[in-house]
């Protein structure tokens, strides 16, 4: 078993293992699913100080299970094990899943850049797979329609009586509990969930260090101190871009951080009031805005900001062209570092802090994730005839082994165990092949999501830059826990308003966004376009919002 004190929330995986096994065996005899009635699985609990001990195993419970049996499991094949695999169950870690669990999967992946498209085919067949991953509250009208339109099945009991894992780690972290289930109380996934404060960010600001150096020039913190950095590396260091990123990625765009400096997000956030508020029409992103302008004619910001690809501002940050971006701290940072220092040995990337305005004042937003993540995350559908089985294979992923397997891979394979903490091998960290983020994808899926705990132990060993791991620390240095809106759930009807609603509101904030920006709108008709906003219906939005919110939080 795991001996560290970071392996999930709460220092325990398992928990109330004496009260879980005597809740399955109190409702074994259900067999209203078709199956056999279920058999205990070894779980753990934990004393006061934290620590997790194993309780004595239960052998008819254990995995692999003795019945076996096969299912269908649709979902997306990530990029990075995409790259190599055609499937997962060509990957290790998909082989030693359906032998550790003694179930054949049969996997469904979706065409690579159609997912929600063949989502929607996929609904419109009469019967579905066994298990779907998908992100559920972004189906239309939410997960209670996604129940009520007969595709996904209700999880109260089959939790309570197949998933012994899962359902201690529920009742020992109520907070996550209220986040799977609807506002009736019922259960309809198996989350991806982070398991721990140094998951819940990856992007941020990034520069070039070196040439902070070489102009004796400090990391920036405020707005002012950005706009005297980026007019250096343009003015001394040539850059032709001194600032640059990937506008088209949303979730870059959510989380920009010149707009967080002015307390203004773009999209829904909640305010100081503890009410839900709509960023994009308050003063502080006209601020935002107006700054941007400025910059933009100023040379500062990359003049193609509107078009580029993730591609061409790699290229731009790793060949000079730019001397400052905002990414994430993996695939931006780290591959950026590791590409620029094949031409330019010294290239150096360094993180700065989510700015504010003021000096000495710790930035009020920031990018952060909830606990549990709207990607990843498993449902059983309506479809399924072995409803014990599925539920057995998802819940193996809650238990220590299946936990060591989603996050680490094989023992002696892919990690060892060194002084009870798992230890990446050189296969992962060093393979002369592959990228470790290649590398990862066939063994483990804690380098991107799914109906697991990811572990902090993952991400400790996945930055293997100095400059990565400072990166963690410094990007969540903000108070952006207390206005993240948590994963709340419209009725069906309020969803459907909503979405009709927010798809006008969003293209022409989007529209506007950048016509402020490159100068093609003047800030004397920013009153207008708040109040054509307004006249767009935000006020029912923040009307539903805040209902659904208030309805959450009495969960």
């Amino acid at each position: 078993m795991i001996k560290r004190n970071n392996k999930i929330k709460k220092g325990a995986l398992l928990m109330a293992a004496v009260v879980a096994a005597a809740g399955i065996a109190t409702g074994c005899g259900n067999k209203d699913n078709g199956g056999a009635a279920p058999e205990s699985q070894t779980t753990a609990q934990a004393d006061a100080s934290g620590k997790t001990e194993t309780a004595a195993p239960d052998t008819a419970f254990s995995y692999p299970v003795a019945e076996g049996g096969t299912l269908s499991y649709w979902v997306e094949l990530n990029a990075n094990a995409a790259a190599n695999y055609t499937s997962l169950n060509d990957t290790e870690f998909g082989k030693k899943l359906q032998e550790n669990t003694g179930i054949t999967i049969e996997f469904q992946h979706p065409a690579v850049g159609q997912v929600a498209e063949q989502f929607n085919l996929l609904l419109s067949n009469r019967t579905l797979p066994d298990i779907i991953e998908y992100s559920w509250l972004t189906y239309a009208g939410g997960p209670q329609k996604a129940i009520e339109d007969g595709v996904v099945l209700p999880l109260n009991d089959v939790i309570d009586s197949y998933c012994p894992n899962l359902k201690a780690y529920l009742e020992a972290n109520p907070d996550v509990d209220k986040m799977i289930k609807t506002d009736d109380g019922t259960y309809y996934c198996f989350p991806f969930i982070r398991g721990g404060e140094k998951l819940k960010t990856s992007t941020g600001l990034m520069l070039r260090g070196d040439w902070l150096e070489e102009l004796g020039m400090e990391v920036p913190t405020t707005m002012d101190e950005w706009h005297d950095v980026l007019t250096a590396f343009k003015e001394e260091k040539g850059a032709a871009a001194p600032f640059t990123y990937w506008y088209g990625s949303q979730g870059l765009t959510d989380n920009n951080p010149f707009a967080y400096a002015y307390g203004a997000p773009r999209n829904f956030y909640i305010g100081d009031d503890g009410s839900v508020h709509y960023g994009a029409v308050e003063d502080g992103y006209r601020e935002y805005l107006q700054t941007m302008n400025r910059w933009m004619s100023e040379g500062l910001i990359d003049v193609d900001l509107a078009t580029l690809t993730n591609d061409q501002v790699s290229a731009k940050i790793t060949n000079g062209t730019a001397g400052a971006s905002f990414g994430w701290c993996g695939s931006s940072l780290g591959t950026w570092t590791g590409a620029g220092r094949t031409t330019e040995e010294d290239f150096t990337l360094v993180p700065a802090p989510y700015p504010s305005v003021e000096k000495g004042t710790k930035p009020e937003f920031g990018q952060k994730d909830n606990d549990f993540v709207n990607m990843g995350c498993a449902v059983i559908t309506t479809s399924c005839e072995n409803v014990e089985l599925a539920a057995r294979l998802l819940d193996y992923a809650y238990g220590e082994e299946g936990h060591m397997l989603f996050n680490f891979g094989i023992e002696g394979v892919s990690y060892t165990m060194e002084s009870g903490e798992p230890i990446y091998t050189d296969l992962i960290l060093k393979n002369p092949d592959l990228s470790i983020t290649h590398a990862m994808s066939g063994y483990i899926r804690a380098n991107y999501n799914g109906p697991f705990v990811q572990d902090e132990a993952y991400a400790d060993q996945y930055y293997t830059l100095d400059e990565q791991k400072e990166a963690l620390a410094v990007w969540s240095d903000t108070n952006a826990d207390k206005h993240i809106i948590p994963p709340v759930t419209p009725t069906v009807d309020e969803s459907k308003e909503q979405a009709q609603i927010m798809n006008e509101i969003n293209t022409y904030r989007d529209e506007m966004t950048l016509k402020f920006i490159l100068g093609n709108k003047s800030f004397d008709e920013w009153d207008d376009y708040v109040e054509t906003i307004k006249g767009m219906s935000l006020d029912r939005v923040l009307e539903i919002q805040n209902a659904a919110l208030e309805r959450y939080q009495e969960r």
